[in-house]
């Protein structure tokens, strides 16, 4: 038995998107998939998905807001991950970040508005705080856009918020801390040192190691998706999504070498630093508006949770067949 009404996953395809998108089948949520259109007909990381059969897909950009309107026609709510992600790259080409971050959130919105959806989450960053003013960061934070890629997802966090204030739209906004696991992307720090270690480097290339960052293993970060999904009390709020926990990308890198049992030493590369001005030297999350709201908690939480998130992360990394996906010798921005 089907729970009720469709969802609609965008960016599917992505790193938390295809594990948001397993764990709703798995839980008996009736789920369409929204990938981005490609030649190679690949459906990123839910090619090989165990549950494939068991989840609609439907093609498409969405930039598109034909298309948008189209995958969303029978659909009952919307959890809206599709997004560009990586901040070096929005430094050369900002254009493409207006246009798929809060161009493609407004025709979320549209359509939602049009179709009378009953629930729309859309996915923020706590990258929208910058360099923490207080700690921990709470949902009242001032906004701070430190790289295009952080204003574009600003503008799109406001642009979810105005829908809900102007039309009534019943608008959510999942902001979750900087998550980490399997199949997530190289250009984020985590899988970067992971890979290349795996791959049998004793010296690897990071940028900056002073700055901090709160870390979220994905089942926490998907546990989030779902809980504010089946919410009522999260429409119209801003929910930060973080273990609470603050490490340094330095720490990071002993607990991973520990984890991995490997000898590391750390070359700056810098092709991978920030501007100075653009770099986000702390984040650390306040969690309690989840906790009170959602009933939510970090099950990785703390130092053992992040040591636990990353051995599993590790393992994952370590299976040759997934390795090969990587290039972790190239930098890719």
């Amino acid at each position: 038995m089907k729970k009720h009404g469709k969802v609609l996953v965008t960016g599917a395809d992505g790193f938390i998107g295809s594990h948001v998108t397993e764990k709703l089948v798995e839980q008996g949520y009736e789920v369409k998939a929204f990938v981005y259109y490609n030649s190679f007909n690949s459906w990123g990381w839910l090619n090989h998905s165990p549950f494939q059969g068991e989840f609609e897909v439907f093609a498409g950009d969405i930039r598109d807001p034909y298309g948008v309107r189209t995958a969303m026609k029978d659909c009952d709510r919307v959890l809206h991950l599709a997004s560009l992600i990586a901040i070096p790259y929005s430094y050369h080409s900002p254009d493409t970040y207006i246009d798929t971050n809060i161009k493609g959130t407004l025709n979320v919105l549209q359509a939602a508005r049009e179709l009378g959806v009953s629930k729309v989450v859309h996915t923020s960053t706590s990258e929208v705080y910058g360099t923490a003013q207080y700690v921990p960061i709470d949902e009242l934070h001032p906004l701070q856009g430190q790289s295009p890629y952080s204003a574009s997802k600003i503008g799109a966090d406001q642009m979810a918020l105005s829908f809900y204030r102007s039309f009534d739209t019943p608008v959510a906004i999942i902001r979750p801390f900087n998550t980490y696991g399997p199949r997530q992307s190289a250009r984020a720090v985590i899988p970067t040192i992971i890979s290349q270690l795996a791959a049998g480097r004793e010296r690897i290339k990071l940028g900056a190691v002073s700055p901090t960052r709160d870390f979220n293993y994905i089942q926490d970060t998907v546990n989030g998706f779902i809980s504010i999904l089946n919410s009522d009390k999260a429409i119209g709020e801003v929910i930060n999504i973080g273990s609470n926990y603050e490490i340094s990308i330095g720490d990071t890198v002993a607990l991973i070498a520990e984890v991995m049992g490997k000898k590391v030493e750390i070359e700056t590369d810098e092709a991978r630093l920030r501007p100075e001005k653009s770099e986000v030297e702390r984040l650390w999350a306040d969690n309690q508006k989840a906790k009170q709201l959602l009933d939510w908690e970090p099950s990785y939480g703390g130092i053992d949770g992040l040591r636990q998130g990353l051995k599993e992360t590790a393992d994952w990394f370590g299976d040759k067949g997934n390795l090969s996906q990587y290039k972790e010798s190239v930098y890719n921005i």
